[in-house]
């Protein structure tokens, strides 16, 4: 009874300590559409740019400044048509990829950059082309592409987070609601390092990750393995992890701000045509980075005397320690591991939708319901849940407003668990 007290004490601590640091900085300051025009290395001033809702309905207007940038604020998360008049654009520059309209989605504090490659030639008036003054609107097929690239984008990068939840969950059944920080943790590392210092980017992500993972070590050493060592029921834990995410949440917003910031390194990036996907070169990259990471993770738990005696744990820990294994050290390389993909999720999350103080949670109830989906503990299962619920939030805002997306995922993942309620790879429990 004494140490639920003072638990559920420092709890309420964490939670009157967050409220009072959010209530000294300012909140978030919405949503906005923003982007910047180049031709070459040369700014373009001067050009007109639209936005509107799916509905037709105008948001606003902007014209580039004498440094190529425009913003359009917009009333909040959802998706609009933003339409580039061409007509606009100086003598002899064109839209390179002849696509003066996109249809990017914005969401919650998100400001989202819209990128429209600019060039010299005369490709604009080639007969079939988009005329001056005439923006298309994209087609289906250009639509449903965009859908699938950023839904598999989105996945891998739910993955990297679920993958490491997963991890910390198999060996110490620890729902860590604070988990979401740690990505938003590793994205700021990267900003401080990346913007504030001025490092290269891909330096500054590496140091993140590194910071990132030493964070998770020493939360077990100094903090949950304490807990663990005093015999803290798991429920108690979990309403602990609650505040510390509180706690965390309103540190972050009182030193970073609410305003959404966008890294120094490529930050305007124009996309290239690969078959009928648009892509950033950034965003290619940022995918091979998480599959690498994946894959490697999810081969030294198969392949690896490591990985062996972590699942060990994970199925026994009182047979695992019978059996000459360090079960602290063990978990505290988990959490290790699982602090490192997190920032690092965090870090390639920043690249592609900017860096702010909620990042991570925002994304934490699609990480839960990723890990639920494909089976807490399993590796595996945490990347075929991420698939999933990435894909399917993409592809639901071709049926459903994109302020609903995330409920629909989460109904979803409801209906799926009523007739399979150990997720897609997870192995059935004897209960009772």
């Amino acid at each position: 009874m004494r140490r639920a007290v003072i638990m559920l004490t420092a709890f309420l601590a964490c939670v009157m300590i967050s409220f009072g640091v959010g209530a000294t900085s300012a909140w978030a300051e919405g949503e906005s559409l923003q982007g910047t025009l180049k031709n070459g290395d040369a700014p373009v001033a001067g050009v007109k740019i639209k936005a509107f809702t799916q509905d037709g309905a105008a948001v606003g207007e902007a014209t580039s400044d004498t440094t190529g940038k425009w913003t359009i604020p917009v009333p909040g998360p959802g998706t609009y048509r933003v339409d580039l008049d061409v007509s606009s654009l100086p003598s002899g520059v064109t839209v390179t990829n002849n696509r003066p309209s996109l249809s990017p989605a914005v969401a919650d504090g998100q400001a989202r950059n819209v990128l429209f490659p600019l060039g010299g030639g005369a490709a604009g008036n080639a007969p079939g082309q988009n005329q001056p003054g005439a923006p298309s609107t994209p087609s289906s097929f250009d639509r449903y592409a965009d859908l699938l690239y950023s839904g598999l984008h989105f996945s891998l990068i739910i993955a990297l987070a679920a993958l490491g939840i997963s991890l910390i969950f198999g060996t110490t059944g620890l729902t860590n609601f604070a988990h979401g920080e740690l990505v938003t943790f590793g994205a700021l590392m990267a900003f401080l390092f990346n913007v504030t210092i001025g490092l290269p980017l891909v330096l500054s992500g590496i140091i993140a990750v590194v910071i990132g993972a030493g964070v998770g070590y020493l939360q077990d050493r100094a903090f949950w393995g304490w807990l663990r060592k005093r015999r803290t029921n798991l429920v108690t834990m979990m309403i602990i992890s609650i505040g510390l995410s509180l706690a965390l949440r309103y540190l972050f917003l009182y030193f970073f701000g609410g305003e959404s910031r966008a890294y120094s390194d490529f930050n305007a990036q124009a996309g290239h045509q690969y078959g009928p996907f648009l892509i950033a070169p950034k965003n290619l990259i940022c995918d091979v980075i998480a599959i690498v990471a994946i894959v490697a993770v999810s081969w030294a738990l198969i392949g690896t005397r490591l990985g062996k005696a972590t699942r060990a744990v994970a199925d026994n820990p009182a047979l695992a320690a019978a059996s000459g294994i360090n079960v602290d050290g063990i978990i505290r390389l988990v959490w290790t591991i699982g602090g490192g993909l997190a920032a690092l999720a965090g870090v390639l999350l920043g690249v592609y939708q900017n860096v702010g103080y909620q990042m991570g949670f925002q994304i934490l109830l699609l990480v839960f319901a990723a890990v639920t989906l494909g089976g807490f503990g399993t590796a595996w299962g945490a990347l075929i849940g991420s698939l999933v619920i990435g894909m399917f939030i993409q592809f639901s805002t071709l049926w459903i407003p994109t302020e609903l997306k995330t409920v629909g995922a989460l109904a979803v993942l409801i209906v799926i668990l009523l007739f399979r309620p150990q997720g897609i790879l997870g192995r059935r429990t004897r209960i009772g």
